[in-house]
């Protein structure tokens, strides 16, 4: 009945990767390992193969442990569709929306589903590796808390706090986050970890030291920042604006395609766009910039949580003039395939009605009943959109919509699959007349992404003693 907990000092400390990358590490060493996140909040998310959805985080760091992604492994997933207001999905099935305050309310319920889950995961493998959210010193949730120290309470879990020094402050963070917590919470940490580290750890050795002679906590890792590390980015807020998507790729040909991907105020599943920024010679970058938009041999509009919403921010910011404009390709992803219709007809996710962009002859509807499926490419649909009255031509496998230079679909991941994504390849080449573009014969998304998954865990391996880690944990490892 193993398990610890990664917490972090805040948002975006590194936990999802360093969870991913000891889920890895120890998978390869011999052991049956599972991720957990008792709550997860994000819009980019994946379905499983028995159903239900899932953190997009949480079916990474599965496949970083030989697993399909399971809804045990998130069972709470918070989707942010307003400012003031989520989609609450307990064990992959929407249970309708939630404010910041009415969410308290189901808290002590989903602390036992949490627990229920993760006591279940627990009998079945060796060790657990979860993780927490946010920052486990917010000390005002501490009495509903889920998914730190309230976590950490109900499965008497030794608690590893990561700080992110590339932040600055790091010190300060982990001394300020074991002071805050109460006596008891305190106890359960037993390790801190710094993240994302440049330069020479000599002159961090002494402040280490310092921290450990206040708080009685040893750092047991210095992780170095792991260069080239992009895939499967946690957060929308990681889609930034003007950025490119990945590191820059030599064109096997004379020419570049350039990919405008439009940065949605309420995107998701934005990591749809990274399979084509694994190809060689194709730049793609978050934009928000009409004339770019209109001018980029390839634009795409990303999953949406809040469809009718994002449609009016594209009208109101030129966008949408720049898209129906355009002369070359477009492909629209779930939210943006939405938009690219007639008309949507929205009574779940945003009370309203609105004209789509009007390049597919179609209308979308929207269900109270999700849906959520895998598809044959690998790919998965989760939406509440359904198409109706089309008079277009289904894309792939009799799903979407395809016209000469539009292309339209629910399926998310549907461009890792290698053979669709060089199909789309040498369709935008053609239709931008650049005869200079090769499309790569031999690139695979799948083992780019394994590539990154053992990165981060060789990265952890070299800097954390994972012999140890489990020797601590009562783990025995496999020997041979």
């Amino acid at each position: 009945m193993v398990a610890l907990l990664i917490a972090g000092t805040t948002s975006d400390a590194g936990k999802s990767i360093i969870a991913a990358g000891l889920c890895r590490a120890l998978s390869r060493r011999g052991l049956a390992v599972a991720p957990f996140k008792a709550q997860n909040m994000s819009n980019n998310s994946a379905v499983c193969p028995t159903g239900g959805e899932i953190g997009r985080a949480q079916a990474m760091q599965a496949a970083a442990c030989g697993l399909e992604p399971h809804v045990d492994f998130n069972p709470i997933l918070l989707k942010p569709g307003s400012d003031r207001t989520s989609q609450l999905v307990v064990r992959g099935i929407a249970q309708g929306q939630v404010s910041a305050t009415s969410y308290v309310e189901h808290r002590r319920h989903l602390r036992e589903v949490a627990a229920a889950a993760l006591k279940d995961l627990q009998s079945r493998y060796d060790i657990v590796v979860c993780e927490g959210a946010g920052s486990p010193a917010e000390i005002n949730l501490r009495a509903t808390d889920v998914a730190n120290f309230g976590l950490a309470e109900a499965a008497d879990l030794p608690v590893y706090v990561v700080g992110d020094i590339d932040r600055g402050g790091v010190l300060a963070h982990l001394y300020g986050t074991h002071a805050i917590v109460q006596n008891e919470d305190r106890a359960r940490i037993v390790g801190f970890v710094i993240n994302k580290f440049r330069g020479d750890q000599r002159l961090l050795d002494p402040g280490l030291e310092e921290l450990q002679r206040l708080t009685g906590v040893p750092t047991v890792a210095v992780l170095p920042y792991i260069h080239g590390l992009w895939l499967d980015a946690e957060d929308s807020l990681q889609s930034v604006i003007g950025a490119p998507v990945g590191p820059p790729t030599k064109a096997l040909g004379t020419q570049r395609l350039r990919v405008a991907a439009v940065r949605l105020p309420r995107v998701s599943n934005a990591t749809d766009v990274e399979a084509l920024a694994c190809e060689p010679g194709v730049t793609v970058t978050w934009s928000v910039d009409p004339d770019e938009i209109a001018s980029a041999d390839l634009v795409v509009l990303p999953g949406s949580k809040s469809t009718v919403a994002d449609l009016h921010w594209l009208r109101a910011h030129g966008i949408a003039d720049a898209i129906v404009q355009r002369s070359g390709p477009t492909i629209g992803i779930c939210g943006g395939f939405q938009m690219m219709c007639r008309r949507i007809i929205d009574g779940v996710e945003g009370p309203g009605e609105a004209e789509g962009l009007g390049l597919f002859d179609a209308t979308i509807e929207f269900q109270e009943r999700k849906t959520l499926t895998r598809t044959p490419r690998g790919g998965y649909e989760i939406h509440h959109g359904q198409v109706k009255n089309s008079t277009e031509q289904p894309w792939i496998d009799g799903e979407g919509c395809a016209t000469e230079l539009c292309r339209g679909t629910h399926v998310h991941g549907l461009l890792e699959d290698d053979a669709t994504r060089r199909e789309v390849l040498a369709w935008v080449a053609q239709a931008a007349e650049k005869p200079g573009f090769v499309v790569s014969s031999d690139t695979s998304f799948a083992a780019e992404r394994m590539r990154q998954l053992n990165l981060i865990a060789d990265t952890v391996e070299q800097h954390w003693d994972v012999e140890q880690l489990c020797a601590d944990l009562g783990v025995d490892l496999p020997r041979g």
